[in-house]
Order: C-alpha cells, then structure tokens, then sequence
C-alpha cells in the first residue's frame, strides 16, 4: 500500500481547486521575466501565493526551458511546527497536491539513512507548509519528476552539506531551497536588511541566522556545497509581501535566487 503525505495547506497558502490552482501559477509564471540560465539549484520563498507567488515564480520561470532535463528535485525547507534536530524523511511514497501526486526517490532516500543526521519522521512533514508550496510550481514547470523532500530543523551546515553531496547527481538532479527573508518588519527596514543577507548569500557567506532567512540551516548548507563546487549566484527577484500584497507596515521579504555550475550562466 502507497503511503501518501495529503496537502495541507491547498486552500489556504494556495488555491485548493486544480483549475484555479494551475491557472494561477502559469499566470504567476507567465509575468516572471524570462532568463537564460541552467541551474543547479534555487532559492525561492515559500509564503502564500498571494504574498510570495510572484517571487517564487522569478525562480520557477528559469527552469522552464530545463522541463525534460530535470528528473528530480531534492527539496529543503525549515520546520516550522514539529521540531528536529538534522533533517526528516516523511517515510511517504508520493506526496500529493490538487494537480496530483509526486512519486519520491526511495532510492536517493535509501541512500541518506547511514546518515546520523537524518531521520525519519512524517510528523514533521505532515503539516509542514514550506516544502508543500513549491510543489504546485515545479508540478506546472516539469515534466515527469521524483522528489526527495526534506524537513531541516538544527543542522548544521556540514550537516546539510553532507546530503547534498550525496544527492547532487548531474543536470536531472535539481536543489531547492525554500526560505523567506526577514519577518514583519517595516517596509524600508526590512528592504535594507534583506539586501544586506542577499549580498551575504551572493558572496557564499555559510553563517546566516533565522532572523536573516527562516530556512538558513538548509540556506547554509547549500551555500557550503555550492562553494566547494565552484558555482555561482545570480539574484532573479528580490521583493516583500509589502510589494505584493500591499501592506507595508509589517513585511515579509521574499528572495529568488539561482545557482549556477561552472559553464551554465547562460
């Protein structure tokens, strides 16, 4: 029997109907601006639609033209509900959303559990929004994909790192990484503050803190494994829900970003 990991937040972070689901994210994806790149892997937010979709779409639209090519998508996201200390497993077989199921690696998965620092715990995962929001995008981008989706709590960034090593594969293997930047701070304030953990992010920088990006534990391990493999970052979008859903006292600041391995900037 298929153990299933159900959507959790279809209706509420997102739209819960396929119809209006699917056609709202190719609309999203349709008014992000087009750019020539390959990347290995994205860092892209993971706010509802209405606050971060646009930002998430900036990420998503640079691998359209990859839709073939990539097979899988190892997918990093915090724990926002159910603590762990390295990195989950859901201990799943598909994950679904509105527009259907995913299939997971179990072999990419098998892989990781002589890891000390991953473990398996659906509980972390079952009500867990910040892997959840990307798949809908990556189900409209890609063609035939597995995932291999992983709750990060307290790891380190060699911890992370070390998983990402293991799962790197060669151009059908992408890596995301979903984090939102600074929290509910006024517009100008959090504007500046963002920019400053961009430029860190964009110059590798692996000592981020939450109060940076809410996903800095994985953020930090890809920017590990990404330096020792000499890849660069490209910024594609770098707005707040200020810019998107109008209210500027409190923001949220939302990043798309684009690692790149050596030879494929464009």
């Amino acid at each position: 029997m298929q153990l299933v990991r159900h959507a959790a937040v279809a209706g509420t972070f997102y739209p819960g109907d396929a119809t209006v689901l699917l056609r709202d994210v190719r609309r999203l994806l349709g008014e992000a601006r087009p750019m020539a790149l390959r990347p290995k892997a994205l860092i892209a937010p993971h706010a509802g639609y209405i606050y971060s979709g646009p930002i998430a779409a900036s990420a998503y639209a640079s691998i359209m033209p990859l839709h073939a090519l990539i097979r899988r998508v190892v997918l990093l996201g915090p724990v926002h509900r159910v603590w762990v200390q390295g990195l989950a497993l859901p201990g799943a077989d598909n994950f679904e959303t509105p527009l259907g199921q995913i299939p997971l690696d179990q072999t990419a998965m098998q892989a990781l559990r002589g890891l000390y620092q991953v473990e398996v715990n659906p509980a972390a995962h079952a009500l867990e929004h910040s892997l959840e929001v990307h798949l809908p995008f990556l189900q409209a981008v890609l063609d035939d994909f597995s995932l291999v989706p992983l709750a990060v709590g307290g790891a380190s960034a060699e911890e992370v790192a070390e998983v990402l090593e293991r799962l790197w594969g060669g151009d059908e293997t992408l890596i995301v990484i979903s984090s939102d930047l600074s929290h509910y701070l006024p517009y100008a304030t959090a504007q500046d503050i963002d920019r400053q953990t961009v430029q860190h992010i964009l110059e590798f920088d692996t000592n981020l803190v939450g109060e940076q990006a809410c996903g800095a534990h994985a953020l930090n391990g890809l920017l590990l494994a990404a330096r020792h493999r000499g890849l660069t970052a490209k910024l594609l979008d770098l707005r707040n829900s200020g810019d998107t859903a109008g209210d500027k006292d409190r923001v949220v600041g939302y990043a798309a970003i684009a690692m790149l391995e050596p030879g494929d900037a464009g």
